[in-house]
């Protein structure tokens, strides 16, 4: 029997942010000014650790039961699917998020907004996506906060993502937008895709079939780990 073996779809020009984007101020001070060396893989590199849902506690996916108590804000649940550039499911995805709270603060000491922390919410949670690629957390939709970038700058509200595949070296990070926020058109972060169609692949999909009656509102966010169809990623 034989095999089709396809070649390896890189992703479209313009469909991924560069190292360097002179208005995001921050990409000026850690962008390379050499080009990247490539360092032959060994085999800690492409190996790693297998993950499933027994390496994770019970709830560490719903961000509002973490606590004594329910944090403030908007419930929301967000959901999705793992693909390959084929749209095939990647199980046993670690995923991970991270995220402001409902005033727009990290529970982190660098964070200084004079915002209001919450006491009920930490902003991290993790889950692995299961046989059809799926993920699902529950969680607070985070708010808007200032960033010293430019002048009178703020981010638009977003959730981190970050997924870890079957080898250390696939470790993956993006970030994940809520429709019709007007903050988006004027955040350099976001805008440094160029490509409109990939940079609208970062922004959530409001979902009725998600959303759960008296208790949550639902957005969808799929993706795409590789190829021309791939999600945005930080390089």
């Amino acid at each position: 029997m034989s095999i089709a073996i396809f070649g390896y779809r890189r992703p479209l020009p313009h469909t991924q942010p560069p190292y360097l984007h002179p208005s995001y101020l921050s990409s000026l001070k850690r962008a390379p000014s050499q080009s990247l060396i490539a360092i032959p893989p060994t085999l800690s590199e492409v190996s790693g650790p297998r993950f499933s849902q027994k390496d994770l506690a019970n709830g560490e996916n719903d961000l509002t039961r973490q606590h004594h108590g329910e944090p403030l804000g908007e419930r929301i649940i967000v959901s999705g699917r793992v693909v390959d550039e084929d749209g095939k499911p990647i199980r046993g995805v670690l995923i991970e998020i991270w995220q402001a709270n409902a005033a727009g603060r990290y529970a982190h000491s660098v964070d200084q907004h004079n915002a209001p922390l919450d006491p009920n919410f930490s902003g991290f949670g993790r889950a692995v996506s299961d046989d059809e690629g799926r993920y699902t957390f529950i969680t607070v939709k985070p708010g808007a906060y200032p960033w010293a970038n430019h002048y009178n700058a703020w981010r638009p509200a977003h959730i981190h993502f970050s997924l870890c595949g079957p080898a250390f070296a696939t470790r993956l990070v993006t970030q994940m937008y809520f429709p019709g926020d007007p903050l988006l058109q004027s955040d350099p972060i976001f805008n440094s895709i160029a490509d409109e169609t990939a940079r609208n692949k970062l922004v959530s999909t409001f979902d009725w079939t998600l959303t759960t009656p008296s208790y949550a509102l639902g957005y969808r966010f799929d993706i795409v780990l590789r190829g021309r169809e791939q999600t945005p990623m930080e390089s």
